[in-house]
């Protein structure tokens, strides 16, 4: 599975969303991106990459295309 497909599974997963319907998407432009959605979407990120975000990179992760410019900082 290439990056790009485990980002999207993330969003999937964690808001229930169509994969076609993820990118654009930022947080609380939909009920389930709330605070604890916010969680469990950076939870979901850092078990498909097997990586642990820091606490400013998950304060500023505040959309699908800023989330995909943090991760390149992961490799």
């Amino acid at each position: 599975m290439d990056n790009l497909t485990k980002y999207n599974a993330a969003f999937v997963e964690s808001f229930g969303v169509d994969e076609t319907a993820v990118d654009g998407l930022e947080y609380e432009s939909i009920v389930e991106w709330d605070s604890v959605g916010h969680m469990g979407l950076i939870g979901e990120i850092e078990e498909a990459f097997e990586i642990e975000l820091q606490m400013d990179d998950v304060i500023d992760f505040g959309s699908y295309a800023k989330g995909k410019d943090i991760l390149k900082k992961y490799g």
